[in-house]
């Protein structure tokens, strides 16, 4: 490498690797020098160059890899929009962002005009009381324990406060593998290790989980029904099994992140009932709507306690509006049916790809949620062979640790009708023969 990197603190030389990074001469997954070459090269001390290199994990521009030397992190922490994020392109049938069909989510007008009608001031409470009441039902009708509440703005904005609380970059943090990009992406901005946890249809195997507590985690995510992006959801077995793992080790913080709720087409196991470090995630983003930004979590008293004395020394609170406007979109006498069709809806969506599939002799598990997780041979090959056929897919790369190559297709905006077509052409994306098509 013949790039220049200045500086003469530990924390200049971290500024000017990280430059590099965001301005793209650095790229993602390329090698940084070895800590005395570059001493040498900037006529610094392998002490200070170690510390520069510490403060890039900690802010998720870098990861260690052994004998394998530092490297920039296939996904660093960047103001840019990674890929998996960025509109499907033109004229493409979008079957990769992951978003809940629009004609699904109820339309805040009339609710708009119900709401704000005082003006909101300090020293009320973070929580408003009549969400807090509503989504305190809605836990007990799960069998959750809902006396300690928060509420964040969004599921990864509740992971991360909880995190913060109980983890200190540097530990070990098991996630599901795969999983969604912008979990690992926040476990890597925040300097965690993270452990990949094998999944089935049923969700985290055992096995792995065991595995990962066994190499000293910290802490563990688990998406009990709808995940993303295999569309795993958890048996009564499994999750019994699960908590059976958990219950002794009072020592790692338990997240349960519900992404989809009512909507999942899944029953609601939990694992979090005996710990004495957990919390449950619930967003409303999928069945509301994703530009409401609120999600409700419970846990215990001490983590929740946490939550809410950090929010209090920097944003306070969520928004009064956006919380009733919640509260009034989910509490609405007509949503109990309306989450009831929308859940339906997107069942018999995902139902009809799994079933074309298998007409094609291409096996998937998918039993809630939004997506399934197909495997491939090449995953760009396949990509760009269903673009060739006008569907734009995500490529399984961010998405994936440990595990193989796969793509990620989201069916909640599939109508039935096309369900037999799209599954013809992934038989052919999936073959060997595609990879050497392109």
């Amino acid at each position: 490498m013949n790039r220049k990197f200045t500086g003469r603190s530990a924390g200049e030389l971290a500024r000017s690797i990280e430059n590099a990074v965001h301005a793209g001469i650095l790229a993602p997954g390329e090698s940084l020098p070895p800590i005395r070459q570059l001493a040498a090269s900037a006529r610094l001390s392998p002490v200070t160059v170690a510390a520069a290199y510490r403060r890039l994990h900690a802010r998720g521009i870098v990861v260690g890899q052994g004998r394998r030397g530092t490297r920039v992190r296939p996904n660093p922490a960047s103001p840019v929009l990674p890929v998996d994020q960025r509109p499907a392109p033109e004229g493409l049938f979008d079957l990769a962002t992951g978003n809940p069909d629009p004609e699904l989510l109820p339309s805040p007008a009339l609710a708009l005009n119900r709401i704000g009608g005082t003006p909101r001031l300090y020293g009320e409470p973070a929580v408003e009381p009549r969400l807090m009441a509503f989504a305190a039902g809605e836990f007990a009708a799960d069998e959750v324990d809902a006396t300690h509440m928060a509420v964040a703005s969004g599921a990864l904005d509740a992971i991360e406060r909880l995190l913060r609380e109980h983890l200190r970059p540097g530990d070990h943090i098991a996630v599901e593998d795969p999983s969604v990009p912008a979990l690992l992406d926040l476990a890597g901005a925040s300097g965690l290790n993270t452990v990949p946890i094998q999944m089935d249809g049923e969700g985290p195997r055992p096995d792995s989980v065991a595995d990962a507590l066994g190499r000293g985690v910290r802490g563990i995510v688990l998406t009990p029904r709808a995940q993303n992006p295999t569309g795993a959801a958890w048996s009564k077995p499994r999750a019994a099994e699960l908590a059976r793992l958990l219950k002794k080790r009072d020592d790692v913080l338990v997240i349960e992140n519900d992404p989809a709720g009512p909507i999942a087409g899944a029953p609601y196991f939990t694992v979090c009932r005996d710990g004495r470090r957990w919390a449950i995630v619930r967003s409303v983003s999928k069945f509301l709507g994703p530009d409401l930004r609120v999600a409700v979590m419970v846990g215990d008293g001490l983590t929740i306690a946490r939550v809410q004395g950090r929010q209090s020394l920097g944003v306070r609170w969520v928004s009064h509006l956006l919380q009733e406007l919640t509260l009034a979109l989910w509490s609405d006498p007509s949503s109990g049916r309306r989450l009831a069709q929308a859940a339906d809806v997107y069942a018999t969506r995902r139902a009809a790809l799994v079933d074309a599939l298998a007409r094609q002799n291409v096996s998937v598990v998918a039993h809630s949620g939004f997506n399934m997780w197909v495997p491939v041979r090449d995953e760009h090959a396949a990509v760009q062979h269903l673009a060739a056929c006008g569907w734009a897919v995500a490529p399984g790369e961010r998405f994936r640790i440990r595990s193989g190559a796969a793509i990620r297709i989201t069916t909640s905006s599939l109508p039935v009708n096309l369900a037999d077509a799209l599954a013809a052409d992934v038989a052919v994306a999936v073959r060997p023969s595609t990879a050497r098509a392109y």
